[in-house]
């Protein structure tokens, strides 16, 4: 019962780790990523699709990788180049995947609301892992995904604490006119940056046509691209943090779906990770202390 209810928190936290770190990485650099859904979107489409063309699903995770670039590149662009308004920028990206994916599925499949199925990441065991008692679950027959979830994690933060890189990165958000006069390129920094986190949120929408299911629904993301922005806040805009939070909404996602046999009004059940999305927001948000220079630009 432990072991199932481990694993299936596991699986759910995956995509809200690769959103957050998203919203980290960009954050961190002064963009400000409302973002995150759409991104995760296009992943999730493009992943499906690019499975569905190649009938290889790994191809669809490249496919997906190479649309969150774009995307991020582009978000970059919008902000740094053109000097639009960050939020907007964010929200229009999120509305444009919604409809786009829309289209573009009865386009492509002939059909309302999903693809066909299409060819899906396989599972790992690690051999002595998974015969550890209450963690067997979680090593046997498991997503690639989570451990690329995992490895992101860690990289993010040694770059980020242990790497010069890092350090002037975190600077930029932070102060960036300083960083400037010191005689680094910020906005080159700000683009890499970008691209990055895009990539990492396509990931984790392509965890969701690929992974947990084997084809693509519109809307699929369902929120989880905002209750990742949560987690970066949560987690103090700290990728180890990130993966905290991340964890903690994904079990109140997890309790929804034990709940179910409660006699309880199915719509308040499904409320749950939402509710608790606000409730921790509202709680933590004031004390966390954002990057300073978040949302301001270089003219």
């Amino acid at each position: 019962m432990i072991s199932t209810f481990l694993a299936l928190t596991f699986q759910l936290m995956i995509p809200i780790v690769f959103g957050a770190l998203c919203g980290t990485i960009s954050e961190r650099g002064g963009i400000i990523m409302l973002g995150v859904e759409g991104i995760m979107l296009m992943g999730a489409f493009s992943g499906a699709y690019g499975s569905f063309i190649f009938g290889n699903a790994w191809a669809g995770v490249l496919i997906s990788i190479l649309i969150g670039i774009i995307i991020g590149l582009i978000y970059c662009l919008l902000c740094v180049k053109f000097k639009a308004h960050q939020s907007v920028v964010g929200v229009g990206i999120n509305i444009f995947a919604s409809g786009i994916t829309s289209v573009l599925v009865k386009s492509i499949w002939a059909t309302e609301g999903m693809s066909e199925t299409v060819d899906t990441v396989g599972t790992v065991t690690l051999p002595i892992l998974a015969e550890i008692p209450i963690l067997s679950s979680i090593f046997s027959k498991q997503t690639p995904y989570i451990y690329l979830a995992g490895l992101a994690v860690l990289i993010t933060w040694a770059i980020f604490y242990r790497t010069k890189i890092g350090l002037r990165y975190r600077a930029i958000g932070d102060h960036p006119l300083a960083v400037l006069t010191s005689g680094i390129n910020v906005n080159r920094y700000r683009y890499v940056a970008l691209g990055i986190a895009g990539a990492l949120a396509s990931i984790g929408g392509s965890y969701l046509s690929l992974s947990l299911n084997n084809l693509f629904v519109t809307d699929m993301t369902a929120g989880r691209g905002f209750m990742s922005l949560a987690a970066s806040i949560f987690g103090g805009w700290n990728p180890i943090g990130c993966l905290y939070a991340s964890f903690i909404f994904a079990l109140a996602t997890s309790v929804r779906f034990y709940l179910s046999e409660i006699a309880i009004p199915k719509y308040f059940i499904q409320m749950i990770p939402y509710a608790s999305t606000l409730l921790i927001l509202a709680i933590i948000g004031k004390k966390a202390k954002m990057p300073e220079g978040l949302g301001k630009l270089i003219d």
